[in-house]
């Protein structure tokens, strides 16, 4: 969102505009160059290298390969790989085997990054604040193309204010990505050149910056599908998911699958605005059944419900729909007619499980109200209701402002939760940090025309009192019993979310560029890495070349690189990060 706001000194003074989305810190950043794949000869552990002319093929030392193919590993995005080389007894041998600094690889990319890797057959796919894409081989570090936008595509992305990325889908020999300024574009797998790019006003009408659409998630793909939500609920647009065929990327579905009314009609006949519900985070598609559900954000104007009654379905939901067609299957709703920007933010985990002692196939999600859901997969019946896993305390919006908990952060925010299948825990990343919120006085006042497109807030929000200080959370809870095991606090706010391994460890970072280890069936942190970059604001990757497991994941901050650990690396600590608390409303978030 962007809104009017005021935060406490010891958050405003971290504010790089790094949050749900960044943006944009590195304004003055333009390109002369072409859309093109470019390769320079490295990029290793100084990774120093400029691009250069041509691009090599996209193929990895190594002969065998265990890949993290995709946003959440499987489709179900459980983050929990099948890796047994790391454990317990060897993780503090883990080191640094090489780190890539994407402004010294290309001096346009933008500050921060929140880009999940997705690696394949050994190489890494990331991309960049401002939709650069490079591939590296995973395990030298080796730079084997690099794709940036023309400076057209550029200046236009830079309009929009947002240049957080989350990532990429690899599938057909091409690499799928969703652009600032709402197109899906494809790149060729071996050497990044430009595919194809379609504009998705060409078949969802009036998604536009100018209509204060954008896109900041990572792709999906599934049986032959491409798979796309929408960003831009607390800008007033109507939110909706998309399906595309990858071998041309023309329309798969007849239509959207569109989260709320048209504007004027249901719900918001008496609404000046569009009503929100973007779905801004990745899909998950149950490979068995065709079933795909989806999280659903908040309605809009935000703190201004007034004139948007009764529950605002989809908005703040998880919804399953037929992957094959959008055809509605269920929906459940998280927090009824909402008032305090309590999106279903994160994507829906996928569990095969043990629910009251008997095995079951369900559908979890944690939301940005501090609750944690569990439903049937097949009938949306719900098992585990609202489990609370943060501190909850929001009364009604006022003109004057009120202190809500959780904040405009969370609960859980985009952040990843991961399972891990032999203790049966779910683990969630948490946010622990109030709000001060404001509602506008009337619908007219709801409006701030100073903001381009349908940009509808109704809220201002008022600076939290410095004595408060934001903190994370990593809590445990057993889906057999919905109940919480362990809820170990972080030092800040839980950003990034988490990956968890067969051996019993779950990595994840931090908003001072710490990487820890953690053992996931008593919640101690084993090991901890201070790495030379700061602001983990996506979770880490683990992937095998020739039987050695590598982990991998970005840092953003002024200072965005990715970075690859494995046992035997390089033990040399970095300099402390600067933690960036942030905020997801200093500029349009979702």
């Amino acid at each position: 969102m962007r809104k009017k706001l005021a935060l406490s000194g010891a958050v405003m003074a971290a504010v790089l505009a790094l949050s749900a989305c960044s943006s944009n810190n590195n304004s003055d950043a333009s390109s002369s160059q072409s859309a093109s794949a470019s390769a320079s000869p490295s990029a290793s552990a100084s990774a120093s290298a400029s691009a250069s002319a041509s691009a090599s093929a996209s193929s990895s030392a190594g002969s065998t390969f265990e890949n993290f193919p995709t946003y959440g590993f499987d489709l179900g995005n459980t983050r929990h790989v099948p890796f047994k080389e790391i454990t317990a007894d060897n993780v503090n041998d883990l080191g640094v085997v090489w780190t890539a600094d994407f402004k010294s690889l290309d001096k346009d990319v933008k500050n921060g990054n929140q880009s999940y890797p997705v690696v394949v057959d050994g190489v890494i796919y990331i991309t960049t604040g401002g939709n650069q894409v490079f591939a590296f081989e995973g395990a030298t570090g080796k730079q084997l193309w690099h794709w940036k936008p023309d400076a057209a595509m550029l200046e236009k992305i830079s309009k929009g204010g947002i240049v957080a990325n989350r990532g990429v889908a690899v599938a057909e020999g091409k690499v799928f990505m969703l652009t600032t300024d709402n197109q899906v574009i494809a790149l060729d797998q071996k050497t990044g050149a430009l595919v194809k790019a379609v504009a998705i006003s060409d078949a969802v009408e009036g998604v536009t910056l100018e209509n204060g659409y954008y896109e900041t998630t990572a792709p999906i793909y599934f049986n032959g599908n491409i798979f796309i939500g929408s960003s831009g609920g607390d800008n007033g647009v109507r939110g909706f998911v998309m399906a595309y065929k990858a071998s041309d990327l023309s329309p798969a579905w007849d239509a959207p699958f569109w989260t709320v009314p048209p504007k004027g009609q249901d719900w918001l006949k008496n609404s000046k605005y569009h009503g929100g519900g973007a779905v801004w985070n990745p899909v998950a598609i149950d490979q068995d059944t065709g079933i795909m559900y989806f999280s659903v954000g908040n309605p809009a104007p935000d703190f201004y419900a007034k004139d948007r009654p009764g529950a605002n379905p989809y908005t703040d939901s998880v919804v399953a729909v037929e992957a094959a067609t959008g055809k509605l299957i269920w929906a459940q709703q998280e927090i009824s007619h909402d008032q305090w920007d309590y999106d279903a933010a994160a994507s829906p985990m996928i569990l095969n499980a043990t629910v009251n002692g008997k095995s079951q196939k369900v559908v979890v999600e944690g939301g940005k109200s501090g609750q944690w859901w569990a439903w049937d997969a097949a009938t949306g019946d719900v098992i585990w209701d609202g489990v609370p896993f943060a501190k909850i305390d929001h009364p009604e919006p006022t003109e004057e402002g009120v202190l809500v908990y959780p904040g405009v952060l969370g609960g859980e925010n985009y952040a990843p939760e991961t399972y891990d299948p032999a203790t049966n825990y779910v683990l969630i990343p948490g946010v622990e940090y109030p709000s001060l919120i404001k509602r506008a006085a009337d619908q007219d006042h709801a409006f701030d025309a100073q903001n381009p497109g349908a940009m509808a807030f109704g809220t201002a929000m008022g600076e939290v009192p410095a004595d408060i200080t934001p903190y994370g959370t990593v809590t445990a809870i057993d889906v057999n019993t919905g109940k919480q095991v362990y809820q170990n606090k972080t030092k800040d706010m839980m950003r990034g979310g988490l990956t968890s391994t067969d051996t019993g460890l779950a990595f994840y970072g931090e908003l001072d560029g710490k990487i820890n280890a953690m053992d996931i069936k008593t919640g101690k942190v084993l090991w901890t890495f201070q790495t030379s970059g700061d602001n983990v604001q996506a979770a880490p990757a683990l992937f095998t070349v020739d039987g050695k497991t590598y982990l991998t994941f970005t840092t953003g901050g002024t200072k965005p690189k990715i970075h690859v650990f494995a046992l035997g690396g390089d033990k040399t600590q970095g300099s402390e990060g600067q933690a960036n608390n942030g905020n997801a409303h200093e500029s349009s978030s979702k």
